[in-house]
């Protein structure tokens, strides 16, 4: 999964070799998920359920970068990393939104407030 630019800083500067070191012990395949425990998807090929091309990624278990043990670590098809992530990026969509409505919000009340000041 593409790594956002601001938790970028949050993985460790070997992150590659981790990763690549992950997927090279699952034998390039996805190593199934809590939702499709048995998924086998081999990367570069064809995905057996989605028919899209695997593109093989690296999950953290916990959603902390910083926590690169192999016990946090999976490898995964898009299907399974998604559908793992999809709750926590579905919270911080929330979150951002909300952050930006509340920016909204007070750029707005400070023109109000400009405009009504004498």
């Amino acid at each position: 999964m593409p790594i956002r630019p601001e938790n970028r800083k949050r993985y460790p500067a070997d992150w590659p070799e981790i990763s690549a070191r992950v997927r090279a012990e699952a034998g390039n395949r996805c190593e199934g998920s809590p939702a499709y425990p048995d998924c086998r998807a081999e990367n570069g090929k064809l995905h057996p359920v989605t028919g899209s091309k695997v593109v093989l990624t690296v999950a953290h278990l916990d959603h902390q970068p910083e926590n690169c043990s192999r016990e946090n670590l999976r490898a995964w098809c898009q299907r399974c990393h998604n559908t793992y992530d999809a709750p926590m990026r579905r919270a911080g969509v929330r979150k951002r939104r909300r952050e930006l409505n509340e920016r909204l919000i007070d750029t707005v009340l400070d023109d109000e407030q400009q405009e009504a000041a004498p």
